[in-house]
């Protein structure tokens, strides 16, 4: 069996030392630099197998995460345009867009881009906050204030060589020696809210009742003077058919006239009649035997 000479070894593992020390990888998850004499030769190296100068002295690889990030902050103090204070939690989803301005900036350090993230977060925050009232930040406008900080932090973050994929609030407090006053003063504007719209309420409630009221009585003249109208087209009616019945038969119409006096005079329980023996009343009974 043929002996491997000592110096046959030491040339292998020269040779393997030089062939794993000048290879590297990069991962589809990571953003690499790679560093001559630690000064910045190339960036944005895509993913795969590369080749470096051997050893760490003449050429280094630096990686980072590529994936989205996130960043909470917690309680942060704010002033509204109306010199209130609230307690404000956010959180930041960022990522590495340009990682030789990221390392330039931060020197590769995570902690440096995560507190120079959060120094230009908060500075847009207390901008947009310093804007708007209370119940504008709390409630309507929230997704405004984030819309708009996201879009004028966008250059600070290209500076830091980072992308801002989205900011969100996470909760907006009241510090505890002025949540109650706060909470007065919202009670107090809902209640004027409320009261406007009462009197709102029943102005117009009164408007429709008088408007109800002006028809009706509009409507009841109308019928007034309709019913009067044909109650007078009977009576003349009446009267001209007691005429031509009277001209027709006189003698017989003012027998049927005193009879339906005698009708509705005589013959009731309790009736007296003080009348003259004479009296016209009596005419048809004086003359019941002609």
């Amino acid at each position: 069996m043929m002996k491997i000479s000592q110096g046959v070894l030491i040339a292998i593992a020269l040779v393997l030392f030089l062939v794993f020390t000048s290879v590297y990888t990069v991962d589809e998850r990571e953003k690499a630099i790679k560093f001559r004499f630690k000064e910045i030769v190339e960036t944005n190296i895509p993913p795969g197998l590369h080749f470096k100068i051997p050893t760490n002295f003449v050429d280094s690889i630096k990686t980072f995460p590529a994936q989205i990030l996130p960043l909470q902050v917690d309680r942060q103090i704010f002033l509204t345009g109306e010199k209130k204070f609230l307690e404000v939690d956010f959180f930041i989803e960022w990522k590495i867009k340009d990682v030789d301005a990221y390392y330039r900036a931060t020197r590769g350090d995570r902690n440096n881009a995560l507190r120079l993230l959060e120094n230009i977060m908060t500075a847009g925050l207390r901008a947009e906050f310093g804007k708007r009232t209370i119940q504008e930040a709390v409630s309507g406008e929230r997704g405004e204030i984030m819309q708009s900080l996201q879009d004028k932090s966008e250059k600070a973050a290209n500076e830091l060589g980072v992308e801002v994929v989205d900011v969100r609030v996470s909760r907006i407090d009241f510090p505890d020696e002025t949540r109650e006053s706060v909470y007065d003063r919202m009670r107090s504007e809902r209640m004027r809210t409320a009261q406007d719209f009462r009197s709102r309420g029943e102005e117009e409630a009164e408007k429709l009742k008088a408007a109800a009221d002006r028809k009706s009585t509009v409507i009841l003249a109308n019928s007034y003077k309709a019913a009067e109208t044909i109650r007078g087209e009977g009576d003349a009616r009446a009267a001209e058919i007691y005429a031509t019945a009277y001209e027709q038969a006189p003698e017989f119409y003012s027998f049927y006239r005193s009879i339906n006096a005698y009708t509705q005079s005589l013959g009731k329980k309790g009736d007296i009649m003080v009348l003259e023996p004479n009296s016209e009343f009596f005419e048809f009974f004086k003359s019941k035997g002609k």
